[in-house]
């Protein structure tokens, strides 16, 4: 087989997808970059509305031979596959070493009230949430730990900031993401919906340990997470229904978002799936 032909780096499509690097740009069309293998791959996999996400797929030559098996499923799914040059594929990208493998995806948020409709039992919420690459690794843990939502509030940083997708590492395909909701409106619509909201919190009066002990967290629960510097508001802490901390055993000043949300979430994710737990397996 020769060489596949090369897409132009002035073709309309590429400058398309270059322009996706700027949100006005993302949200005018909304439409929003997935790099590397395994986002592409989850993106070809993920549907709305019956259709694959992933709308067009650019791949380095290299990339192609590397990954026959994506290239396959991309035509498969019906995605139109444009070989190009590495260059043309680092300018789309922005990173300083591209994988070679970008696709041009849809906006797949869900709407509040749906997430609210599925009874959730455990949900992160993101509120003034500003550093791209945090959103993205909350949302991995998230996906990690079982949740079955994650809601961004209107303060904080865009879901499909190329940054937070990367990431992600394709945990955004996996589960209900909500955008845009005021945190007012986040906590009554999970209260009402019988979720327990925790406000994770270094200066909380609560303690993770002392909560897991006294058996209070098998239930369904929402965890607020704040701003990477200066945590959560007092506003918003006093919506919750507990503001709790991750205990320090050793000497760190402090746990860094992800980590901390991650203790927090599989805390959750354990309690729940406890006997007696709301994820507990049923005896037969």
């Amino acid at each position: 087989m020769g060489t596949p032909e090369l897409i132009s780096p002035r073709s309309p499509r590429v400058t398309a997808a270059r322009r996706l690097a700027r949100r006005a740009f993302r949200g005018k069309e909304r439409r929003f970059i997935a790099e590397g293998p395994q986002a592409v791959r989850e993106a070809i996999a993920h549907r709305t509305g019956g259709t694959p996400t992933l709308i067009e797929l650019f791949a380095t030559v290299e990339a192609a031979e590397r990954h026959t098996e994506i290239i396959e499923a991309a035509h498969a799914a019906g995605v139109r596959v444009h070989h190009a040059d590495d260059k043309t594929v680092a300018d789309i990208s922005q990173t300083v070493t591209p994988q070679g493998l970008l696709g041009v995806c849809e906006f797949l948020d869900s709407p509040f009230e749906e997430i609210l409709a599925a009874r959730p039992q455990l949900v992160a919420v993101l509120a003034n949430v500003r550093d791209p690459g945090n959103a993205g690794t909350v949302l991995r843990c998230a996906d990690a730990a079982g949740a079955d939502a994650v809601v961004l509030t209107d303060a904080s940083v865009d879901l499909y900031n190329p940054k937070s997708v990367r990431a992600s590492v394709g945990s955004l395909f996996h589960l209900p993401v909500a955008v845009g909701v005021p945190v007012e409106r986040v906590v009554s619509g999970l209260r009402s919906a019988g979720v327990r909201i925790l406000a994770a919190d270094g200066a909380g009066d609560r303690d993770l340990d002392a909560e897991l002990d006294t058996g209070s967290m098998g239930g369904p629960t929402a965890w607020v997470f704040g701003n990477e510097a200066w945590g959560l508001p007092e506003e918003t802490r006093a919506l919750a229904d507990a503001v709790v901390r991750v205990p320090i055993h050793g000497k760190a000043e402090s746990l860094n978002l992800a980590t901390a949300a991650a203790v927090c979430l599989y805390a959750s994710a354990r309690a729940q799936r406890s006997p007696g737990g709301c994820r507990a397996v049923s005896p037969a």
